[in-house]
């Protein structure tokens, strides 16, 4: 059953959330709302003790802000990205330059909001990511295939070859406009606004970053090349055909 509250939709069940902000006021101030929502939110102010839940406790989405002690909120998300947790996190941070939101999309973090915010904003995040990595176990779900390659939209499951690829919310939403996009030249541009919800900065290397993650992926396991990339263009997807 869906939650309502005059934010709209919090989710379409209980979510188990993991909040990491050291602010005295602003930590239990969002727990309170959260939890008012239906939601499972354990408030952490340290890193270490965050990292040490994220281990034992599946989380639905990790809510991390940028400066916290122990251990700093971009080098956690990058620790827990290595060691294969692909949780949905969104960033919260005073630090609002592009750099400083580039630098959280580089290890991982799927969204960034920047304080002050609303609590209707940071809701409006959360249902965003919510439907975007939702583990419904609904039978009909929209699926999109291309080649050896599967997408279920809903359960956000990768299959190549009927093996499952294990990708994070950005390496999966990319292959997603890949495939959407088929045999046509995507550019740069047009994956950090389709991506990343940001402008063109020639400056970046996060599309190449996560591009050769990706490649890591559904290409270096099966030995071959799908994503060519065009020199100082873009890049243009081409799927491996049934054989």
């Amino acid at each position: 059953m869906a939650l309502y509250n005059k934010y709209g939709v919090i989710s379409s069940s209980h979510m188990r959330i993991l909040l990491l902000e050291d602010d005295i006021k602003l930590g239990p101030w969002l727990k309170s709302n959260l939890t008012k929502m239906g939601n499972v939110t354990d408030l952490f102010s340290d890193g270490v003790q965050a990292e040490l839940a994220i281990k034992k406790i599946n989380y639905e989405i990790l809510i991390i802000d940028r400066m916290i002690p122990g251990i700093d909120g971009l080098s956690l998300v990058k620790k827990i990205r290595n060691d294969g947790n692909n949780t949905p996190v969104i960033f919260l941070s005073a630090l609002n330059e592009l750099e400083n939101r580039l630098e959280g999309f580089e290890v991982g973090g799927d969204d960034y909001l920047a304080k002050p915010f609303s609590l209707e904003e940071l809701v409006s995040r959360l249902n965003a990511i919510s439907k975007r990595s939702s583990r419904s176990e609904t039978v009909n779900s929209d699926k999109i295939q291309s080649g050896d390659i599967e997408i279920d939209l809903i359960k956000r499951v990768c299959l190549r070859q009927k093996k499952k690829i294990d990708l994070n919310n950005k390496e999966m939403t990319l292959l997603e406009y890949f495939i959407r996009f088929e045999g046509q030249k995507i550019t740069k541009t047009m994956l950090l606004e389709l991506v990343w919800g940001i402008s063109f900065d020639p400056t970046t290397s996060i599309i190449e970053t996560h591009i050769s993650r990706l490649r890591s992926k559904i290409e270096k396991p099966f030995k071959d090349r799908l994503i060519k990339t065009v020199r100082g263009s873009g890049y243009i997807y081409t799927p491996k055909q049934h054989v």
